[in-house]
């Protein structure tokens, strides 16, 4: 229902501002661009779900090898202290548990062409135990909050696009990020635990958060340690280790098991191209409503509206400049992608507000379009207080960002 409200509300307010653009200002040319942006925002969202055709495919044949030899199962069992008391309505050793792990891992890594597949195979494992198929069930809500927070140990494409704006140390923003990712998802983790009355602290939660203390501290160390270059070079490699090595994993633990991982990768690829289709039209309409909201020039009026606020109290208003990406992120994260490069374009990829608007980019993930694949993808329409939670934690992420970006680069 309150996806219903948010993308009924694109609509109505980017129809406003282009109807006063028209009478006040004369552009005659407004309700084109809108009417454009629809015929392009289809187009890319169709281009997407294309796009994620093979990956589903691929990434939910090697999981089906996973479940038909047993692996995903002893995942599970072997993560069951820490992950059931974050999800307690899922019954311990259910593969769904497995699933989460893997995709959740996988954003940790920067792995986002693995980690959508591995959350989609997660939802409808999850769907299975869903009593109403309409309705979001707390194990969703608390998975996909956490995946709204964006949790990312190296921001490897922002690295990226650092570096190709010019940055002199494109991986000055790995800490600031990684702190604000942090907060991120802890507030978001904390705001689903009070409303569904989960209790944080016990032993199994404690000692999670004490060795992300410890993990943490570590990289830390070994970012002060080295060189930039060699630090974004053996986290590119690292990453990939990984993610090659865990299809390599499946494949000889299905074979250890005798499973026929040929057939089993086949089944689950089938299933990614149907689970391919049926999220297009969940895209498609959230695209489209994102494009004419950006295109009636509503998403400029919002960040001057704020900026214009915030002046009259004597704050900075540095931090403005940042703040549309900051916006964009929770829409669409090519968008934001795209905000971010025009930031560092504008006011330069070294400036407090170039290197703001990176730290605010990787401080969450994108709430929209997570919410509208991942309930699109099994059919769930009342999404409870998933988005408030969602939102909840990138308001968390935004204001830590910029705070944190001050500390480090004012």
């Amino acid at each position: 229902m309150v996806l219903n409200y948010i993308w009924i509300a694109f609509f109505a307010i980017a129809f406003i501002v282009a109807l006063c653009k028209t009478i006040f200002l004369g552009d005659t040319e407004i309700f084109t661009t809108l009417v454009n942006s629809t015929f392009d925002s289809s187009k890319s969202a169709f281009e997407i779900s294309l796009g994620l055709t093979g990956l589903l495919a691929f990434w939910l044949g090697i999981m089906k090898i996973g479940e038909k030899s047993g692996m995903i199962d002893a995942l599970s069992r072997f993560l069951s202290p820490v992950l059931c008391r974050l999800f307690p309505d899922i019954p311990k050793g259910h593969p769904a548990l497995g699933s989460i792990f893997m995709n959740l891992s996988a954003n940790m890594l920067g792995l986002d062409n693995a980690a959508t597949p591995l959350g989609l195979k997660a939802m409808d494992q999850l769907q299975e135990l869903n009593p109403k198929k309409d309705t979001a069930t707390n194990p969703m809500i608390m998975f996909l909050v956490i995946n709204t927070s964006g949790l990312i140990l190296i921001p490897i494409s922002i690295m990226m696009y650092r570096s190709q704006m010019g940055a002199a140390q494109p991986t000055d923003i790995f800490i600031p990020t990684l702190i604000t990712t942090t907060i991120s998802t802890m507030v978001g983790i904390t705001v689903v635990s009070i409303s569904q009355k989960i209790n944080l602290f016990n032993k199994a939660i404690l000692s999670l958060v004490a060795g992300i203390c410890v993990f943490f501290s570590l990289l830390m160390w070994l970012f002060l340690t080295v060189s930039r270059e060699t630090m974004g070079t053996y986290s590119t490699l690292v990453a990939n280790i990984i993610l090659f090595g865990i299809i390599i994993l499946f494949i000889i633990w299905g074979m250890w098991k005798k499973a026929n991982v040929y057939d089993a990768f086949i089944e689950g690829a089938k299933d990614g191209f149907n689970t391919a289709v049926r999220i297009i039209p969940y895209l498609v309409a959230f695209l489209v409503g994102i494009g004419v909201f950006r295109a009636s020039g509503a998403m400029d009026i919002l960040v001057d509206g704020i900026g214009w606020l915030v002046g009259l109290t004597g704050i900075d208003t540095t931090f403005v400049g940042a703040l549309p990406t900051a916006l964009m992120k929770s829409l669409s994260g090519s968008g934001a992608n795209g905000l971010m490069i025009d930031t560092m374009q504008q006011y330069g990829a070294d400036s407090l507000v170039g290197r703001m608007s990176c730290v605010v980019r990787g401080a969450s993930d994108t709430t929209f379009y997570i919410l509208a694949v991942y309930f699109g993808s099994v059919g769930v329409t009342k999404t409870r207080n998933a988005v408030t939670c969602g939102l909840l934690a990138d308001f968390s992420g935004i204001i830590a960002g910029i705070i944190i970006s001050y500390l480090f680069f004012a």
